[in-house]
């Protein structure tokens, strides 16, 4: 996430990168096997999303289905399942393919120095990876709803895993995405219940369908209503978590574990909770120590907000996990 101040950002611009059937017969114990179905979100980037998803409660979720942001996490959950659950997948499993570009045309100045590389032609080609027809499916319905250019700017960015953007939160998010999906299908076996569940309701929330709802709340949603605790809280492993999460996205800089000092409650609310705080923290950059601050906003007592000092005006949203942790006083002293 962080940079010094005098690096120049790289220019690019990065967009977001899926439902097996999955029939809940009306009768009670059906119903009743339906809300003990078990799908792990923990430690996640995107755990809110997925969790919510998961129960069917479409209503939460921030994420809009005609976004750049939802077809990329389609996207990379696809290929996901496709890299790690093959074995899993039908004999009618249709291969996922890739928007490459075919021909360049480059342009050179007297010296026979590249001024400018753009692609003049683009194909579709297999990625030898592949997804059950009716995800698939889905998946195409979402890009119908996308430019030709960014379905370019999508696939371009999946042939380059080093891009770095000019937007430090669109970073984050890829590379969040991109570590969810190395830990998806060790939380959850690819033919677990809650795989197949999880993926019939990101199939229906794709083609704008009726959910497949839990009655049970998700942690995510009653963590907000309820609001923070009160009392004496360790704001400093809060804070060393909350940045150690944050750094698993990070670009350029390494985060040193538990290197919180200097914390300071800028500002409590009228139950005498946090509404500011602000530490400094340590982080190697090319094996050099730098120092660091960062400010975290709460709302109704929850972080919300993480403020670093080299984008000080941009938000970084809290881990969900750890704000659930938090809300369910796992931080208390």
């Amino acid at each position: 996430m962080q940079f010094r101040n005098s690096l120049t950002v790289f220019n690019l611009v990065i967009v977001f990168f899926i439902s097996s059937s999955f029939t809940v017969s009306d009768n009670k114990k059906t119903v009743i096997q339906s809300q003990s179905i078990e799908f792990k979100t923990d430690g996640l980037f995107y755990a809110e999303f997925y969790d919510f998803i998961f129960h069917g409660h479409f209503e939460n979720v921030k994420v809009k289905q005609d976004g750049v942001e939802f077809l990329t996490i389609f996207e990379q959950y696809l290929r996901a399942y496709g890299r790690h659950c093959d074995q899993f997948l039908p004999q009618d499993k249709v291969e996922i393919m890739d928007l490459v570009c075919a021909e360049y045309y480059v342009e050179k100045n007297f010296y026979g120095d590249v001024l400018s590389r753009t692609c003049s032609q683009w194909i579709w080609q297999g990625s030898k990876l592949f997804a059950r027809p009716e995800l698939y499916n889905a998946k195409l319905a979402v890009e119908k709803l996308q430019s030709q250019e960014v379905l370019q700017n999508i696939f371009a960015q999946l042939a380059d895993p080093n891009a770095i953007g000019n937007s430090m939160d669109k970073v984050h998010k890829l590379n969040g995405l991109r570590n969810d999906m190395k830990q998806m299908f060790t939380l959850n076996p690819g033919n677990s219940a809650g795989i197949k569940r999880f993926e019939e309701n990101l199939k229906r929330y794709a083609l704008n369908e009726k959910a497949l709802r839990m009655s049970t709340e998700s942690k995510y949603a009653t963590m907000k209503i309820a609001g923070g605790p009160t009392g004496e809280q360790n704001l400093n492993k809060l804070v060393n978590d909350l940045v150690a999460n944050q750094a698993k996205t990070w670009a350029m800089n390494k985060y040193v574990p538990s290197s919180i000092s200097k914390l300071s409650v800028l500002k409590k609310d009228s139950q005498g909770r946090p509404l500011n705080v602000k530490a400094d923290y340590t982080y190697q950059f090319f094996g050099e120590s730098g120092k660091g601050w960062v400010q975290i906003s709460f709302e109704n007592g929850l972080p919300k907000c993480l403020y670093f000092h080299d984008f000080p005006q941009n938000c970084k949203t809290a881990s969900s996990s750890i704000i659930a942790a938090y809300a369910q006083g796992s931080y208390s002293n």
